[in-house]
This record gives C-alpha cells, sequence and structure tokens, in this order.
C-alpha cells in the first residue's frame, strides 16, 4: 500500500473513529477503516481508501486485513470494551508499533495502558474540560498535552498590563512562561524580557494546566 502519507488503520467507525479516519485522509493517508456494522461500512466507503466489515477481535481476522504491516493503528471501539480490549491484544500479538485506542472511562483506560497500547485517549473527557476552560472569557484558546502540560491563548489580565515582561515576573510569580504576544492588525510577537504588555493584546502562555488556569483567573 503506498501513499504520499504512511497508511493507517482505523478500527471502529463511530463518531470519534470516524472523525479519525476522515481526517487522516483529508491530510494525505491512505485509511484502511473496519467495523462490524455494515451502515458504518457502506456510510464510508466512498470517503476512506477501503472500508472493510469485519470483527477486529479476531487475530486471524486482522492478519488476513494486513493489520501487522500498519505503522499505525486507531482503535475507535467505545461503547463495547470487551471488544476494544481484544482488538487492541491482538494489535498488540501482531506487533503494530504505534497503537492509539480510544477509552470511554479510566478504568477502561487503565486496562488498555497494562496491555500495551502506546496512546490511550478520552475524547469525551477531554472535550468536557475543554469546553470548561473555554468558558472562560479570558482562554481563546487551550491544547493541553499528556503530562499536564499546556499552551493556551488569552487576553491579557490587567496585573500584567503596562509593564514590560521581566517587570511582572509571570514565571516566578504564577509560574507561566508568555512565549508571543498577538496585537490585533500586527504580526505575532515572540515574547522576549523586554517585551511591554498593552491593553487589548492577547498572549500565548505555556506551563502547567493549573497554572495556567489560576494565571488566567487573576485580574
Amino acid at each position: 500500500m503506498s501513499a504520499k502519507r504512511k497508511p493507517v488503520l482505523v478500527i471502529g467507525l463511530g463518531r470519534f473513529g470516524g472523525a479519525v479516519a476522515q481526517t487522516l485522509e483529508r491530510m494525505g493517508h491512505e485509511v484502511l477503516g473496519v467495523d462490524t456494522d455494515p451502515a458504518y461500512v457502506q456510510q464510508f466507503a466512498g470517503e476512506l481508501t477501503q472500508v472493510v466489515e469485519a470483527d477486529c477481535t479476531e487475530l486471524d481476522c486482522l492478519s488476513r486485513l494486513g493489520a501487522g504491516e500498519f505503522e499505525s493503528a486507531v482503535v475507535g471501539i467505545g461503547s463495547d470494551i470487551e471488544a476494544s480490549v481484544l482488538t487492541v491484544l491482538a494489535l498488540i500479538d501482531l506487533g503494530v508499533p504505534n497503537i492509539w485506542a480510544k477509552a470511554t472511562n479510566e478504568k477502561h483506560g487503565r486496562i488498555l495502558q497494562k496491555m500495551g497500547a502506546h496512546h490511550v485517549v478520552f475524547p469525551e473527557q477531554r472535550m468536557g474540560e475543554r469546553v470548561a476552560r473555554l468558558l472562560n472569557e479570558r482562554l481563546l484558546d487551550f491544547i493541553s498535552f499528556e503530562d499536564e502540560f499546556a499552551i493556551a491563548k488569552l487576553a491579557a489580565p490587567a496585573s500584567i498590563v503596562g509593564v514590560p515582561l521581566v517587570t511582572s515576573e509571570c514565571r516566578k510569580k504564577h509560574g507561566v512562561t508568555v512565549v508571543g504576544v498577538k496585537r490585533e492588525g500586527e504580526d505575532f510577537i515572540h515574547a522576549t524580557p523586554d517585551t511591554l504588555i498593552l491593553p487589548d493584546d492577547l498572549v500565548v502562555v505555556s506551563g502547567r494546566t493549573e497554572d495556567i488556569e489560576a494565571f488566567a483567573a487573576i485580574g
């Protein structure tokens, strides 16, 4: 299977798996989509490189599909935890080196991690956290990482406006680093100690998630 980018196997074409598969196709990957539901297979037949109706909990089935030849696989099965676990186990047995698996709750996630899934994602939980953060009128965008590190764009708190960053001491006082500044009608400014924060500036900051949330809450 040749492609502009490495092909990806996506198992489970529900809301999560389907969205992943479609996005990968748009990004230039060839995608083999697999689901046990013929309705999903029909739905994605014209959108993905190849779509197959199959039960991927069986090692022999995955072998016939050539799953062992993929470097990356996404298991989007969520509602059937047993099927999710058995599919991940089969992919591990085939030696797939990069397995992403959807978990519906913390217990499901711990099982997948202990089995050897390389990446476990909690889409509902993460989206809920993201919505909560973006309801804060200061936080305009937020990207969190697995180690509780995050990058965010927010309206500059009043306490750092009117002074250069070296004076406001954001890292020392608040545990966050101002990476850059965006002003209306101007190009992005990479922050330096001498950067002066003006009213209505948007700042891009990095740091621990809890520190950024606290920083966004100050006046």
